[in-house]
């Protein structure tokens, strides 16, 4: 051994202390800083989105899981089903809808219309009939008790009182209101300008009409710089063209693009006039103007009554009656009437202001109570969204799962087993494993494809039905606990088997009591995981049919069904509003599930967990 001199000690030491490589430690110490930087960035943006998604779907589906529902004074006696409720039969055929659609006319007799009146039942569901008829096959007692009776509203009449649809304002009177009949209308006259922040509000929507108009007519006017240029160019090539055929059809060319810019010019002209016209009275503060759909609404309410101001100016307005006036008044003091502007206007919303106004009555009057939404967790798919409900799917999502797992886990794990502990290392099995790692990876819409070839066209099986659906998410599952049992049972020592053969056990014995109850917590993991992922596939169960409207919940194995992320497909596709609130609600109740059913993995995983 060579021993090192004092010189050579100097000079490793100078190596290490010198300049150079305190820069260099530095500029290692500063990569490994930004390293942790940016690996505390990235988990800080997975958690912000995952925050950002969460916060949407919850915000979006929490108003699903309640509801309003109205308890009007149903004439439910025996006269009017028909029957004193012995007879079942009876009670399902009586006329429910007359029943509701009296409970509610009576509330407003002044509707008498035959519009009117159709508008008055739009406030109610659709099925409200079957809800209400429901309730008294359940407890005939209710047709002698007089018991208070309750029906879903409208899904637009819930939007709205839950203030998705419009919101509004309500001033009071800070001036006397003079009030005046005149035929079917009212003449208001204030002695206060007490209508200039409506007015002012109308003049808003008549500027950005404008706007809109200007942009339009920015839009003609480029069609009409390009019309003029083809025909420019039309004008100089026909005179030069020889060919008749090619010359007449140029000219019919050019004879249509001059209709077009004609028609055009004529468009423009109209744009100016109008755009210039409504500028004027923009521009002109105090004049009047009427109150069409397109402008906010104005609804006054006084002496008990509701009137829709139809024209207005600061201080005069013309109103008709939305809700009779509870006695005929020629003058309104200071305080005693209100005013309120709705936000959204008319044009832009399915919920009238007349169905606004009623549905407001029945507030008042208390016979609207808003609740838990149990239609969403008791019936099945709707057309109407307020009569829609996720148990249908979800019970199908269940019996998809129950087979699932009864074919998949003991397929899975004996074959784990078997590769793991039995099958001798040659080609084939190096074979088969590469092919279930490759399986793993698999888009799921060919299992489905594989389905509909083998399970519907050749055995010919039951279309939409959760065994169907099963046996195709377990040909799907079945490569994921495959690879995680056998990577369990890989993890179990050796030694454990060593000693179990050393005491004369076989190699059987060997794996089913010592190996396979070690190895059963990353199992059970594996297994729960693939299913949760089953849960939540959505194009494997297209592909057999899972995507048909079923109504009614499924009560076995072969009745027709569907599962919830299809249904979440479905309702997304909706356009009414409230479907959009029910997906969100809907993916809340599936996240539940996995949420669920990976606490049950991990409670699994800790009961059966060894330390080594």
């Amino acid at each position: 051994m060579t021993d090192l001199t004092g010189g050579d000690l100097q000079q490793i030491s100078s190596v290490h202390t010198s300049d150079e490589a305190r820069e260099r430690l530095a500029k290692r110490y500063r990569a490994e800083g930004n390293f942790k930087w940016i690996g505390r960035a990235a988990i800080g943006v997975s958690v912000a989105f995952l925050v950002l998604l969460l916060s949407s779907v919850v915000s979006q589906g929490l108003p699903a899981f309640t509801f309003n529902f109205v308890s009007l004074p149903f004439e439910v006696t025996a006269a009017k089903l028909g029957t004193d409720g012995s007879d079942e039969d009876g009670l399902k055929k009586a006329n429910y809808d007359g029943i509701i659609r009296d409970a509610i006319r009576a509330q407003f007799p002044d509707v008498t219309s035959r519009g009117g009146k159709r508008a008055l039942g739009s406030i109610l569901s659709s099925g409200a009939p079957v809800y209400l008829r429901q309730q008294i096959l359940d407890d005939p007692s209710v047709i002698t008790s007089g018991k208070a009776l309750e029906v879903p509203i409208s899904d637009f009449a819930d939007l709205y009182l839950k203030g998705q649809i419009t919101s509004g304002a309500i001033v009071d009177g800070a001036a006397n209101l003079k009030i005046e009949l005149l035929d079917d209308e009212y003449r208001l006259i204030a002695d206060e300008p007490v209508f200039a922040k409506a007015l002012a509000k109308a003049k808003d929507r008549l500027a950005v009409r404008v706007a809109a108009m200007r942009n339009e007519q920015a839009g003609v006017l480029r069609s009409k710089a390009k019309l003029e240029g083809e025909i420019t160019v039309l004008e100089e090539r026909i005179p030069s063209e020889t060919d008749t055929v090619v010359k007449e059809r140029l000219e019919a060319t050019l004879a249509k693009t001059q209709n077009d810019l004609a028609l055009l010019l004529k468009r423009l002209t109209t744009l100016e006039e109008d755009a210039t016209e409504l500028e004027e009275r923009v521009a002109n503060k105090g004049l009047g103007e009427t109150l069409t759909g397109e402008m906010p609404s104005s609804l006054l309410y006084v002496a008990g009554g509701v009137l829709k101001l139809t024209s207005i100016t600061p201080k005069t307005a013309m109103a008709t009656p939305y809700f009779a006036l509870q006695e005929e008044i020629s003058e309104a003091p200071t305080g005693t009437w209100k005013l309120r502007t709705l936000q959204v206007v008319e044009a832009n919303r399915k919920f009238s202001d007349q169905e606004i106004v009623w549905t407001d009555k029945l507030v008042e009057r208390g016979y609207v109570r808003s609740g838990l939404n149990t239609i969403f967790f008791t019936r099945g798919a709707s057309r109407e969204p307020e009569m829609a409900g996720v148990l249908g799917a979800a019970v199908g999502s269940a019996l998809t799962l129950i087979v699932t797992l009864a074919l998949s886990f003991p397929l899975g794990v004996a074959a784990a087993i078997y590769l793991e502990e039995f099958a001798p290392r040659n080609r084939w099995t190096t074979i088969i494993e590469v092919n279930i790692n490759n399986l793993a990876a698999v888009p799921s819409i060919v299992f489905g494809l594989l389905g509909l070839a083998v399970f519907l066209n050749f055995f010919q099986l039951d279309r939409s039905a959760p065994y169907v659906g099963g046996m195709v998410l377990a040909l799907m599952t079945l490569p994921t606990i495959i690879i995680a049992s056998r990577a369990a049972l890989r993890a179990v020592p050796p030694s454990i088997r060593e000693a179990a053969l050393g005491i004369g056990a076989s190699r059987l014995q060997t794996v089913t009591h010592h190996v396979l109850p070690l190895a059963m917590p990353g199992i059970l993991t594996g297994t729960i995981i693939g299913m949760a992922q089953a849960l939540g596939e959505t194009a494997p169960l297209l592909m057999i049919g899972m995507v048909a409207f079923v109504v009614d919940v499924p009560g076995g194995f072969s009745d027709p069904s569907t599962v919830l992320p299809v249904q979440i497909f479905m309702w997304a596709d909706f356009p009414e509003p409230a479907f959009q609130q029910r997906t969100s609600a809907a993916i809340i109740v599936l996240l539940a599930f996995l949420i669920a059913m990976n606490a049950i993995a991990v409670v699994l995983r800790k009961r059966f967990e060894r330390r080594w």
